[in-house]
């Protein structure tokens, strides 16, 4: 048997809960190393070159944000589409979208950073730049633009890669990337007395030898992924837009989380309480990339089951999937209650009505991760499955418009606390009315044989 065979039988008739627990532990690796790597630039500057160099990357750092959110939206599109067809066992079919997927981010990443360079000043001041910031924001936003097609390609290929049977190198494709950034930061800023500029070529290039690393998959006998001649299709790219837009929507839905969050603060609790949310949010940060990796676990599954025509084994990966989600949440809700002081301590010490603040905040927020596990492991099902309303729904409202609405109603009436508890109650409603959704669809399907 060849080992591509083997691989979809493995797929195919391995147990659900082994399969998944083989695409979990590599994904949860390297959505920690992705956040390893997005604050080690900060880390480095704010210690090297002081607080004006790290506001004015901070002030940039919305670059990185849009070709991280473009590369989902279109990778994780084009991965479903690639998945399905190879569960359907069209190989031809799916390396044409794989060829087809990389050339729509490539191009469409090169139009938004010509564009964005072209107007690279008045867009630095537009993201908050002053006089005394903007020669370092501008130093880093030059870089960023004029390389940030890696950044795509790269995170674009490692879902390509883990969706054609190979999580392990996807998960070791993001550790090279992130340890490399670290030792190039060091290098560039301290030894090479580098200016921020010197922080944006270390994250570039780690993130090339991420991608380079992840070339290796050519060399698996067992590998469907393969450049064919290029082409384009009007329709392909917009069924892939499509399918990929919940992604990009959640990107956008952490922008607002921040923002409104921050708003609300400043209303309610001052200075403190925008010092007490930037704590929280940092561990929030991390608590995202556990529940993310639980996402991107399941979606090369269920879309392959879902080419495959294997129904009972995409149920029965969505149960074990919510079933790991809720249990999560629960641990990290319990870890929260008992540790919130901890939690605070750790990054630094803090004004006795900031940490105050920041420890009920902590105790009351970590309840979201009840729910927000299994929100994102069935937007990420609708969306691997197709069912892209849903999804979009899904992210709307837990991320925007259900946090909004709170965030303007519940602080009249528990003061701050009800800034605190407006993301567990969206998550806790649309946790509800994804269960009420799924129970009526089922009952007018027929019985799994």
């Amino acid at each position: 048997m060849s080992q591509e065979k083997e691989m979809i039988r493995s797929l195919e008739t391995d147990p659900v809960g082994k399969v998944f627990i083989r695409y979990l532990i590599p994904s949860l690796v390297g959505m920690l190393m992705m956040s390893i790597n997005v604050v080690a630039d900060g880390i480095f500057v704010g210690h090297r070159l002081g607080a004006l160099a790290l506001a004015g990357i901070n002030i940039a750092s919305p670059v990185f944000s849009v070709f991280f959110a473009m590369s989902l939206w279109l990778g994780i599109g084009g991965a479903t589409l690639f998945s399905k067809s190879k569960g359907a066992k069209d190989i031809k079919q799916a390396r044409q979208i794989f060829t087809h997927s990389l050339i729509l981010i490539f191009v469409l990443t090169l139009i938004v950073a010509v564009i964005a360079y072209l107007l690279r000043e008045p867009l630095a001041y537009a993201l908050g730049a002053n006089q005394d910031t903007l020669p370092y924001a501008l130093e880093y936003m030059t870089v960023l633009l004029m390389y940030g097609f890696i950044i795509t390609i790269q995170n674009a290929f490692s879902l390509f890669v883990r969706n054609d049977g190979n999580p392990n190198l996807s998960m070791i494709s993001m550790v090279v990337s992130a340890v490399l950034n670290i030792i190039l930061n060091y290098i560039f800023l301290y030894v090479l007395d580098m200016s921020v500029k010197g922080s944006a070529l270390a994250t570039v290039t780690a993130t090339l030898a991420g991608a380079i690393v992840l070339f290796a998959h050519f060399l698996r006998k067992d590998r469907s992924l393969s450049f064919v001649k290029p082409y384009f299709s009007w329709k392909l790219a917009l069924r892939t837009l499509t399918i990929g837009f919940p992604s990009f929507i959640s990107e956008v839905g952490l922008s607002v989380f921040t923002i409104g969050y921050n708003v609300a603060m400043v209303r309610w609790a001052g200075t403190a309480g925008v010092a007490a949310f930037s704590v929280l949010n940092y561990a929030h940060n991390m608590m995202l990339m556990l529940f993310l990796g639980m996402g991107s676990a399941i979606q090369p599954l269920i879309s392959y089951y879902r080419g495959a025509k294997l129904r009972l084994r995409e149920v029965q990966t969505i149960r074990i999937a919510v079933m790991t989600a809720f249990v999560s949440g629960i641990v990290v809700f319990a870890f929260g209650l008992a540790a919130a002081n901890g939690i605070v301590s750790l990054f630094g010490n803090f004004s006795e009505d900031v940490r105050a603040l920041a420890v009920n905040g902590i105790r009351l927020f970590f309840s979201a991760y009840m729910f927000m596990g299994i929100n994102f492991v069935m937007m990420t099902y609708f969306q691997a499955s197709e069912q892209v309303k849903v999804a979009v729904w899904i992210t709307l409202s837990r991320e925007i418009i259900l946090m909004v609405l709170f965030l303007l109603t519940l602080p009249h009436i528990l003061g701050t606390s009800g800034v605190w508890l407006s993301i567990p109650l969206s998550e806790c409603v649309v946790a509800v009315c994804i269960f009420i959704y799924v129970r009526r669809k089922n009952r007018s399907l027929p019985a799994l044989q």
